[in-house]
């Protein structure tokens, strides 16, 4: 039996993004199988272009100086799967294709800034108007909506004002800087999750929708268990940055080892025997001062004592987990970046991505946060040069000859590389 084709197959997203969160979002609905046109403003396309790794010229090439290519390992990672439409956003021509294009797409995804899309005749009012069934989904640092609305920014702004940024970093310190982008992965993860309760919305009723996509929304989303106690108590209860150790105590946080390396150690509040037996220290469950889990809270810096001296006692951070592991303690090694892509667990699922482009050669990218019985997994996947489907998409859309979209060129709406 042939496997079946991914659920979004048949769908057309046209994809208004750039960088980080917005191509997230339109990347996994690719993975699934829908059909994504990636719309780059000339004449440099997205600006993730410009990061990241990018290929050098070839010994002997005296026409293109390194680096003078659009691909890059960036743009590849997060767009990679898509269609790409270059042409020059603010020409009046581009207006009228981009409504053409919109007219026969499911989905569109956009993270300019509010009222952008509006100022140029492309807001979800003038797009419904055209296509009812449309799901338009804009994603902005802040919102659509209230008082930092127009606030441009990113990932990390978000972050400082979801109050997430202040809880980062050592007790005695001062907040630190993640270098992450988790807000703009989850933001896309999430919007990429609304299109899809869209689209099931949109095939029950017929109707299409517009979706309010803010980073901030998706960092204060992340708060765990704080938002009550400081709703309910206000200035008595100020959290508080605990460095390498979770503020609830457990013991849940980070242990250096004899080596100097460290492992995580998360054992909640049931598992605490465990840890205990672990360590040949049965005795310890009992004790005042660690036999409930406020005490443990309370007496954190000793057992990080506890736990660090009998840690001391190994000659490696393996051995150490080995003993953790046999009475089934959550534990992990804190790995590097580099011996996170080398783990075998995390290439064998397809965790870690291998894939090839032409101009960049092979390297590894992250793979789908998610694995579907029903569907099988992309191998082959690609990312485009700027405007490499130009033509092809302006034919098969907005059915333009061979001498309206050579007269765009000419006119300098449309751009492309040269292959």
């Amino acid at each position: 039996m042939s496997p079946k084709l991914p659920m979004l197959t048949g769908y057309r997203v046209l994809d208004i993004t750039q960088f980080v969160a917005g191509p997230t979002c339109t990347r996994l609905l690719a993975e699934a199988g829908a059909d994504v046109i990636k719309v780059e403003l000339a004449p440099h396309g997205d600006r993730s272009r410009v990061q990241g790794i990018k290929p050098r010229a070839k010994p002997g090439d005296t026409a293109k100086e390194p680096g003078v290519s659009s691909q890059s390992t960036y743009f590849f990672q997060h767009n990679h799967s898509k269609r790409s439409l270059a042409l020059a956003w603010k020409h009046p021509r581009s207006t009228g294709i981009l409504q053409t294009l919109a007219a026969k797409a499911d989905v569109l995804v956009e993270n300019f800034s509010p009222g952008v899309m509006a100022r140029a005749g492309l807001g979800y009012e003038d797009l419904s108007a055209i296509n009812p069934r449309l799901i338009m989904c804009s994603i902005s640092v802040a919102g659509q909506t209230g008082p930092l609305s127009a606030q441009p920014g990113y990932d990390y702004i978000a972050a400082a004002y979801a109050g997430v940024t202040d809880q980062i970093g050592e007790p005695d310190g001062a907040p630190a800087q993640f270098s992450l982008a988790i807000g703009d992965v989850s933001t896309g993860v999430a919007a990429a999750m609304a299109i899809g309760f869209a689209l099931l919305h949109r095939e029950r009723t017929g109707e299409g929708q517009f979706i309010d996509a803010a980073i901030l929304d998706t960092y204060f989303h992340m708060h765990e268990v704080n938002v009550p106690r400081v709703a309910l108590r206000g200035d008595r209860f100020i959290p508080r940055r605990t460095g390498s150790q979770h503020p609830d105590g457990g013991p849940t946080g980070l242990f250096r080892c004899r080596d100097g390396s460290c492992i995580n150690i998360t054992a909640l509040a049931h598992q605490w025997g465990q840890l205990a037996a672990a360590m040949g220290r049965p005795e310890v469950v009992d004790d005042p001062r660690f036999n409930d889990a406020r005490s443990r809270r309370d007496n954190n810096a000793e057992i990080v004592a506890l736990i660090e001296g009998w840690l001391a006692g190994f000659e490696s951070r393996e051995a150490a987990l080995q003993a953790l592991e046999r009475h089934r303690v959550p534990c992990a090694p804190v790995l590097t970046l580099n011996e996170a892509v080398a783990h075998p667990h995390l290439r064998q699922r397809g965790t870690i991505r291998q894939v090839s482009d032409p101009q960049l050669g092979e390297f590894a990218i992250p793979g789908p946060p998610v694995r579907f019985s029903r569907w099988p997994e992309r191998t082959d996947v690609h990312a485009d040069l700027l405007g490499a489907h130009n033509e092809e998409i302006l034919k098969e859309l907005a059915g333009l000859s061979d001498a309206e979209i050579a007269a765009l060129y000419d006119e300098g709406v449309l751009v492309r590389d040269p292959e």
